[in-house]
């Protein structure tokens, strides 16, 4: 198949600047670079300007941080899915959005074929892919660092400064990160001792918790439907939302992870992340889901959720066991309205207080003072029937 266009997700970093040249050179091919806009705090326009310079022929920035925040972040947030215990997803969560994006301008511009600059090691290049082929199935995929020769980024770095191109990577900053709205992530380089300590003057979004403010602070969230929808009583947008969090739990260290999760490709990976208004939303989504969810619904969620994680981080966002799980995750979120607050305190982020219109919590029940609405002798033959089971396998000798 010739190749005459290609659009490629550009970022301004390393390896997409080099990618550029590369298919230029390679496939004798047109470029068209498209930048995602996800809230990296990046001059974007100079990104535009740099991908022009370097030899694409048009580039796209598209501003995608409310469509991110309130069809990707928002639906992840409300199955409260965590991988492996402790990640938010961040990078997982953007990659299904930036590849739909590229396909549409791909469509527009009648490429022949998508790139992207993921690694064949990791996560990106399946995230990238999967979505790719779900959304426009005949579509052509180049993956350079399946293809061609460089084999570290050291020999990206020559090639680069060989054909003029600026990059990003120094010695001061030995390490690759990404970031948008909703964390940033630091893997490779020094960090791929799991036995080194991050270096303290790495980390962007947050404060360290040792230099955090001395006094806690009190932030109330406000839930409609599963929803985020306002900080301390003012509604705000999605993307603003959780920019206002990021600001406000950053400064008290909240949302630092430095952990080793299993990659969809076998490997072990260490990444360190900053998910400074994510935490916070992830653990007042669950207090307001306490007070509102059904005992059986909360645990059919919670039972789900490992499997609904997984598959956001192995990079299954449009597949249909996704969608299928997606809408029960919604079904049980039409109750979950009310006001959580948080105390922020030096790398703490707890539950301080929790309020629903529609709570399912009873004071009357729950009271261990007198009352009248629970007949505690009610107790005794619900403990008889349930230890039924339990007698007749000691009654046959415990086997």
């Amino acid at each position: 198949m010739e190749i005459k266009k290609v659009v490629l997700a550009y970022s301004g970093g390393l390896d997409t600047s080099v990618i550029i040249t590369w298919l230029k050179e390679t496939y004798g091919c047109e470029v068209v670079a498209f930048c995602a806009d996800l809230g990296q705090g990046e001059d974007l326009a100079a990104v535009k300007s740099k991908a022009l310079k370097t030899g694409a022929s048009k580039a796209y920035v598209v501003d995608l941080r409310e469509e991110f925040v309130k069809d990707y972040v928002f639906p992840m947030l409300r199955a409260n899915a965590v991988y492996e215990g402790a990640y938010l997803m961040g990078t997982s969560i953007a990659r299904p959005l930036i590849a739909k994006k590229q396909i549409e301008i791909a469509r527009k511009e009648k490429a022949d074929a998508v790139a992207h600059g993921a690694t064949g090691k990791g996560n990106d290049q399946v995230r990238f892919e999967l979505t790719y082929y779900a959304l426009k199935p005949g579509i052509k995929v180049i993956a350079p660092w399946r293809e061609w020769t460089f084999d570290s980024r050291e020999s990206l770095i020559t090639f680069a400064k060989k054909h003029g191109i600026p990059v990003p990577v120094t010695k001061k900053k030995p390490y690759s990160t990404d970031r948008n709205l909703f964390h940033i992530s630091y893997e490779g380089g020094i960090l791929e001792d799991p036995w080194a300590e991050p270096p303290a003057d790495m980390f962007t979004l947050t404060i360290s918790p040792e230099k955090a403010p001395a006094r806690p602070e009190y932030v109330e969230i406000g839930f409609e439907e599963g929803n985020p929808v306002s900080v301390d009583g003012k509604k705000l947008s999605p993307a603003d939302l959780l920019r206002k969090l990021n600001d406000t739990a950053g400064r008290h260290g909240i949302g630092r992870l430095d952990m080793v999760e299993n990659r969809y490709v076998g490997i072990k990976s260490r990444g360190v992340y900053e998910t400074p208004g994510g935490t916070a939303l992830h653990v007042a989504h669950r207090a307001v889901e306490s007070i509102t969810l059904d005992r059986e619904v909360m645990h059919l969620k919670d039972s789900l959720m490992p499997k609904y994680a997984e598959l956001i981080y192995n990079g299954f966002w449009f597949s249909p066991e996704r969608l299928a799980l997606q809408s029960l995750m919604d079904e049980a979120q039409k109750g979950v309205t009310g006001t959580v607050r948080l105390k922020f305190y030096r790398g703490c982020c707890s539950v301080a207080g929790r309020k629903s219109p529609v709570s399912l919590y009873s004071p009357r029940l729950a009271t261990f003072e007198a009352e009248t609405v629970y007949n505690q002798k009610d107790a005794e033959g619900f403990i008889k029937l349930n230890a039924l089971r339990l007698k007749m396998r000691n009654l046959r000798g415990g086997k």
